[in-house]
């Protein structure tokens, strides 16, 4: 499937900014279902410096800093991308010993996949997140069965409510109120599986969806999206990953597109940063997917590194 993605973020500062640096994660990863035909980040007003680089997950970073007084800045990435459905796993081993593969043990083979057992800023490892899994984790249950069980229970226990957190609500108190965004739903389920010893990371992306039949498709009315990557030892050696979507009870697709990879939300916000001044802000982002046959790439603002 081809997908055409437009991340517009802008701000609006009073009183104004007099410097500003920024980090953006706005560019989809190269991934064996997904290539990048064309991506172009356009800043307006122009940085005085501007540099991309690879993170330590592999994710595509640019960095950029206006050093000069502004009123605004308006970030738009613009993004063609060739997406594909992952192959599905013939099978996964149980639990318990995924858990125990991904363990240390003097004289075996190191598994990187084992760092994303940890605890990271937003989703601490647990006794609360071990008490709610522990229904699907039942003894001997293989991990993929076990895996998708606590999402389709995450998707039926909680209530998808926009007002209920905001982007620093820890994973703990989302668990407690039941409630919360994409970004909250995945967190409790990385929660869940790392207390319980296993890997799983986070994933920002992007959801084509459909607009009701008869109704227009509207420019900037799609939004961020953030799933579940969890993983799956090998009987021998190596794994796989496989993506979970909690929010939607489902396995992403090729109407997914993957932007960054982390430990959680603070690894890949879309844009992050630090200013001097513009004590007050607002702030307005729109997202757009739609299928490539609808257009190409847009014609935004040009801003040269």
């Amino acid at each position: 499937m081809l997908l055409h993605v437009v991340h517009e973020t802008a701000y609006d500062y009073a009183p104004m900014v007099r410097t500003a640096q920024h980090m953006a994660h706005l560019k989809p990863l190269a991934l064996p279902t997904q290539e990048v035909l064309g991506h172009r980040l356009a800043v307006d007003p122009a940085p005085v410096q501007r540099t991309e680089s690879l993170d330590v997950f592999g994710n595509t970073r640019t960095f950029f800093s206006l050093e000069y007084a502004h009123d605004s800045l308006r970030v738009v990435a613009d993004s063609l991308v060739s997406t594909s459905a992952a192959e599905e796993p013939a099978s996964s081993l149980p639990w318990e010993e995924g858990v125990e593969r991904l363990r240390y043990h003097r004289n075996t083979r190191y598994d990187p996949a084992a760092e994303f057992a940890f605890a990271s800023p937003y989703t601490p490892r647990d006794a609360a997140f071990v008490a709610y899994a522990q229904p699907s984790f039942a003894k001997g249950r293989p991990l993929l069965e076990a895996a998708r069980d606590l999402m389709a229970r995450i998707h039926a226990d909680f209530e998808y409510e926009t007002t209920a957190t905001d982007v620093n609500t820890p994973a703990l108190e989302a668990l407690a109120l039941r409630k919360g965004v994409c970004q909250d739903l995945a967190h409790v389920m990385l929660g869940c599986l790392r207390s319980l010893g296993l890997s799983a990371r986070y994933v920002s992306g992007y959801l084509l969806t459909e607009p009701p039949p008869g109704r227009p498709r509207l420019v900037g009315c799609d939004a961020s999206h953030a799933w579940v990557s969890v993983y799956l030892p090998g009987a021998e050696s190596g794994g796989q990953w496989v993506d979970l979507d909690p929010t939607n009870d489902r396995s992403p697709g090729e109407d997914y597109v993957t932007l960054a990879i982390g430990r959680d939300y603070a690894d890949v916000s879309p844009m992050r940063g630090v200013i001097h001044g513009g004590a007050h802000h607002t702030l307005r982002v729109a997202v757009t997917v739609t299928p490539a046959e609808n257009g190409g790439m847009i014609a935004a603002p040009r801003s040269e590194p």
